[in-house]
This record gives C-alpha cells, sequence and structure tokens, in this order.
C-alpha cells in the first residue's frame, strides 16, 4: 500500500491523499505538480527515476487506511542544476 506522504520534499506543500496533484517515484520520494514539472522535469532528485502521478485514496477509505502522517522536507536537494553555458 502506498505511504502517501503528506507533503511536497521540495517546496513542503500539503497534499492531501484524497486529492490530485501529487508526483511519486517507485520509491515514494513525493512532490507536488508544480516542483514535480516545472522544477524537476519529471526525474527524481533522490533516485533518478520517472515521477508520475499518484493516484488518489477515496477519503471513505481513509480512516481505515490512513495516509502517512511523516513530512519529508528536502528542498537543497531540489534545485535545479545551474547550465554549464
Amino acid at each position: 500500500m502506498l505511504d502517501m506522504r503528506p507533503g511536497c520534499e521540495c517546496c513542503d506543500a500539503d497534499l492531501p491523499a484524497d486529492a490530485g496533484g501529487a508526483y511519486i517515484c517507485s520509491f515514494e520520494c513525493t512532490f507536488c505538480a508544480h516542483c514535480a514539472e516545472q522544477v524537476l522535469a519529471l526525474i527524481c532528485p533522490n533516485c533518478g527515476g520517472a515521477l508520475l502521478s499518484r493516484p488518489i485514496r477515496p477519503s471513505a477509505l481513509l480512516q481505515r487506511h490512513p495516509a502517512s502522517s511523516t513530512r519529508i522536507h528536502k528542498p537543497q536537494g531540489c534545485r535545479p542544476e545551474p547550465s554549464s553555458a
């Protein structure tokens, strides 16, 4: 079962489990749509894997299968690499 982390690792934006707008990699690193698309170009800065849209967990199932409450915030790893031009 997915961990459904509650926030973006880059900007710490809230990412409710029952709403869209979150992206994850195969290790469940979690990012908001803005950071995933605009900052990270859909590549996880932690593992180099693809960032894909995270499915939502229906609100009716959250009580029985709650989302994680552990926030991971690593803004230092989310800055785009400087271009070597």
